[in-house]
């Protein structure tokens, strides 16, 4: 988690933002659909023999076009497949990421 809050930092500039979605995402200040987005690509990694048409149409719901509902589950996937790689084979952190965070 340490290497994504010091991308999210980059990205954003925002260190509360940070120090909210590494305790809780459910409890950040985020906006209704960015809630929605990360609900999806949490249930999409923990469980995605549980993914069903409701959960697409939750996204269309919050203004999510077809490209950006591909776009979350692209991401999310490749990050599952990344980690669970990385996990799998011991591989460590560089020190940049570790001292980024």
């Amino acid at each position: 988690m340490k290497h994504h809050g010091a991308g999210l930092h980059k990205l954003t500039g925002n260190e509360d933002l940070v120090a909210q979605m590494t305790r809780n995402y459910k409890t950040a200040e985020l906006s209704v659909p960015d809630r929605a987005m990360l609900d999806y690509a949490v249930k999409l990694t923990e469980a995605p023999w549980t993914m069903e048409q409701g959960d697409i149409e939750e996204l269309r719901k919050h203004r999510f076009s077809e490209a950006a509902i591909l776009d979350i589950n692209q991401v999310a996937s490749y990050y599952a497949f990344v980690n669970r790689l990385a996990d799998g084979l011991g591989v460590e952190l560089e020190p940049y990421w570790e001292q980024a965070g």
